[in-house]
């Protein structure tokens, strides 16, 4: 498939034994970009999935949120690091291999019985997903889908968030190492 062979790997980054799967070379790339957009847009144009928002993921979900926004005719919402959004706040801590991280939504962001597509770049553990995910939930939303542009499925996200009932879509996998 053309989209996976556009993203690059890094060995042992962030730390040893992990292969980094590097979007950043498919984004730059004019028709890798166009190629992950389009196949997107094509999906979502569907009735069958009903969404009234695309909630994109920091950093890289803001890129691919952002553009679907455009091309559907869509609301974008971010969900942010902590401290970053200037407004009030509803955030979520979540645990990591490593220790916690929080993520954060403007508490007016989302407004109740509204359906969410929540989008990001690659879908590992699952956790920071979860947590956008929860986000929705406590502000009254639902997640109609989940889209990623990468799938690593040895790393167990995705059966995670299968498991709690989450609909997911993603446009390429890489499997073990």
């Amino acid at each position: 498939m053309p989209i996976k062979s556009k993203i690059r790997t890094i060995p042992d980054h962030p730390k040893k034994g992990i292969m980094f799967r590097d979007i950043t070379t498919l984004i730059k790339d004019p028709v890798g970009f166009r190629l992950v957009i389009d196949n997107f847009t094509q999906r979502y144009l569907k009735d069958d999935i009903d969404f009234d928002i695309i909630v994109g993921i920091e950093a890289r979900g803001f890129i691919i949120g952002g553009a679907l926004s455009y091309t559907l005719g869509r609301g974008f919402v971010p969900v942010r690091k902590i401290g970053k959004l200037p407004a009030e706040v509803v955030r979520h801590e979540y645990e990591l291999e490593y220790g916690t991280d929080t993520v954060e939504v403007h508490k007016d962001a989302i407004p109740k019985n509204s359906k969410i597509l929540l989008v990001d770049d690659l879908l590992a553990t699952g956790g920071t997903a979860l947590a956008a995910a929860t986000l929705v939930e406590k502000l009254g939303g639902t997640v109609a889908e989940m889209a990623f542009i990468v799938n690593l499925p040895d790393v167990g996200g995705e059966k995670k968030l299968r498991e709690k009932g989450y609909n997911i879509y993603c446009l390429t996998e890489f499997e073990g190492d």
